[in-house]
């Protein structure tokens, strides 16, 4: 939890845990989250109040998530002050709120209990059977699947009997965004169901998630990164090794990258026996993957391993193929002899609506966990062939003027080569335009020349103003958007010679796009910030554009 060092000074450690195991939703009181329109917060806010916890908030002003919470019949109030958690049993931060808020300096002045928003989640995974996603990349994307496998087949499953014996019909879900349902319909990314599954996407970014104990824990890929927090990427992948310590029932994760395959040859015995592997790469022997890039003494430490018989077992995604014209993925996972009771191999044919080799390696990760929690491989992979993505993540918002606009969440260099990958493989034939907005000084510092590398997988990018999240320019100074532009000029880059530049504001940006853009052309902007509004903006622009035309 948090201790006070003075009346107005109050010491805030994400990575504490706040409560026992005596300790439960019910106890929590009357509770106030600050910053309640955040994402991760307004999640956590309404499954709470689902719950029938009093839940209040406040944020700097009203979005999407407030005005959800609102008709909900929470409290929302605008501006943060003392006064606002007056009466409070329990206050809610995020790693974005500092200690000299005036609502933490009031709460602690006042006796109220002071929370991480890791430790509301971690009370409410304690009560349920909790599948819990960390990972550098494709976290949100890989929650989504697994709630929308469960909450389309998870009745089914319930007819026929899981192998688990929990109940998978109606499960509980804690995802940062929202989850574009197979109608088309976006469903929020929380709830609160009657179900015994609660599926929660894992932020590593501050340690906290190290504080979970889920039934099942995955790790989509372990690529360093917030190393504003961890100082290095040791650092970085020994949290990944604790988190992973702490599935109760199994571990799925993905070796396809070092950062990963780094993670796995740390873990303890105990942790390799209950561990799933899957991978695209065409190799049979899970030692020999693993082994890729260790020394000699990691090396001799996993076949120590394997000589014991505690290895983990390997799934594997075969049959990779270019998308068809309808823009789907096909492949196959191969589940080994002996994968959840089964006496032979396995081969599960899957279509998937949402492009990308990273998405086949997320849709492989939710179809091997619903396996897992007892569902049928082929239900399980028919209802993930209806994903249509998580909110923000490759979101076609529109098609104006034979130009399609498309929206995408990456902030990470590996994420955005990723993404431009996709489009390439669904618009073989488009010009690729990007609007990229870097998320964090730190980021944006540490990464200039890798994001220019893979921006260079667009025909065209403009590159808007960083978007500072928690930190502040003064602290970053000489630190703008201007030195992935002069990473650039290193880049061997052939569509165009002045293919990527800075705008002075997201409209500049937008404009300068929407100017150069041709009929079959797509349009995407890319990042964690608020990108995504001109998204709006320039198809409003390509419609007039159209029109002046006629």
């Amino acid at each position: 939890m948090q201790s006070t060092t003075s009346s107005e000074s109050v010491v805030l450690d994400p990575t504490a845990a706040a409560f026992g195991p005596s300790d439960t939703v019910e106890s929590l009181g009357r509770t106030h989250f600050i910053g309640i329109g955040g994402a991760g917060m307004s999640v956590l806010a309404e499954m709470l109040h689902e719950r029938g916890v009093e839940v209040s908030g406040s944020d700097r002003e009203a979005n999407a998530k407030t005005e959800r919470l609102e008709s909900l019949g929470v409290n929302v109030l605008f501006g943060q002050c003392e006064q606002n958690v007056e009466g409070a049993h329990t206050v809610v931060y995020s790693s974005a709120i500092k200690s000299d808020n005036p609502e933490i300096v009031a709460a602690a002045k006042g006796g109220a209990r002071i929370v991480h928003r890791s430790d509301i989640l971690a009370l409410l995974m304690a009560s349920k059977c909790s599948i819990s996603v960390a990972g550098a990349h494709g976290k949100t994307t890989t929650s989504s699947l697994i709630t929308h496998i469960l909450v389309n087949a998870g009745e089914e499953a319930d007819t026929h009997a899981g192998a688990v014996g929990i109940r998978l019909a109606d499960p509980s879900y804690a995802i940062g965004g929202s989850i574009q349902g197979a109608d088309g319909v976006a469903i929020d990314g929380g709830h609160a169901g009657s179900g015994d599954v609660l599926v929660a996407e894992a932020d590593e970014s501050d340690g906290s998630f190290e504080k979970y104990r889920p039934q099942f824990a995955l790790i989509t890929n372990a690529e360093a990164d917030h190393l504003d927090h961890y100082g290095d990427a040791e650092h970085y992948r020994r949290a990944f090794v604790e988190y992973a310590a702490h599935a109760e029932r199994h571990l799925i994760m993905s070796v396809d990258d070092g950062g990963a395959r780094s993670v796995i040859r740390a873990f303890p015995k105990d942790v390799m026996s209950k561990t799933v592997c899957y991978t695209t790469q065409p190799t049979r022997d899970i030692a020999q993957i693993i082994g890729q890039g260790a020394g000699e003494a990691d090396a001799y430490s996993m076949g120590e391993v394997w000589s014991n018989g505690v290895g983990p077992q390997l799934v594997r995604i075969l049959s990779e193929t270019e998308s068809v014209e309808s823009g789907m993925e096909h492949f196959t996972i191969e589940l080994p002899a002996g994968f959840a009771g089964y006496d032979k191999t396995r081969r599960i044919p899957v279509t998937l609506r949402v492009p990308g080799i990273h998405n086949v390696r997320n849709a492989t990760a939710g179809i091997v966990t619903a396996v897992l929690l007892g569902m049928d491989p082929e239900l399980a992979a028919s209802a993930a062939s209806t994903f249509r993505g998580a909110s923000r993540r490759f979101e076609v918002n529109g098609v104006r003027d034979g130009v399609t606009v498309v929206d995408d969440y990456a902030h990470h260099p590996t994420e955005i080569a990723a993404l431009l990958d996709a489009a390439r493989r669904r618009y073989p034939d488009g010009a690729i335009r990007v609007l990229f907005q870097p998320h964090l000084f730190s980021r944006t510092e540490f990464f200039a020349d890798r994001f220019a590398a893979a921006l260079a997988k667009a025909d065209d990018v403009v590159i808007a103003p960083i978007y500072p999240a928690r930190e502040r320019q003064e602290d970053f100074p000489g630190i703008t958007s201007q030195i992935i532009v002069d990473a650039a000029e290193a880049v061997n880059h052939c569509p165009q010679r002045d293919w990527i530049g800075a705008s002075t504001d997201l409209r500049e940006g937008a404009e300068t796009l929407v100017h150069h853009a041709q009929p079959g052309d797509i349009l995407i902007t890319v990042g964690a910030g608020d990108v995504t509004t001109m998204d709006g903006v320039m198809l409003e622009m390509l419609k007039r554009r159209a029109e002046e035309v006629l």
